[in-house]
């Protein structure tokens, strides 16, 4: 079964999409600490499209799609902002983030530890950003 969400590009929205994620990934197999760090994972992509790729007009919006199917689970995040390849991104070394206290730059090597694959695609003006999360049988 397939769930959307569209979330408008407004910080304050990323609520509803933490209620949204919650409310299907405590049907899953994912162990409390796992439903929150997916969580985390999918709410610092979205955040960063919202202020990054959209400015926070919230007149934009990103659209979200949960599936879970042959024991993955697969987020597909798509907008229509100024693409940003979350694969192509070069980490930061952590100590040259503490050595300049650089805030922020850590969400998206959270984003990599946490989920177990990425893909990012780009056709026209579309960009999307599929995160998967391999789910423990029951």
């Amino acid at each position: 079964m397939k769930h959307e969400l569209k979330l408008y590009c407004d910080t304050t929205r990323l609520a509803d999409l933490r209620k949204f994620l919650n409310n299907i990934l405590q049907n899953t197999s994912l162990t409390d600490i796992e439903q929150h760090q997916v969580t985390l994972a999918v709410d610092e992509v979205c955040a960063n499209l919202i202020i990054h790729s959209h400015g926070c007009n919230a007149r934009e919006f990103i659209n979200v799609e949960v599936e879970k199917e042959n024991g993955i689970l697969k987020i597909e995040i798509v907008d229509r902002g100024e693409g940003f390849n979350i694969i192509e991104y070069k980490e930061p070394e952590i100590s040259h983030v503490k050595a300049t206290k650089r805030k922020g730059g850590l969400g998206i090597i959270l984003v990599k530890r946490i989920m177990d694959k990425i893909e990012f695609e780009k056709i026209g003006t579309q960009n999307t950003c599929r995160l998967f999360k391999n789910l423990k049988s029951k």
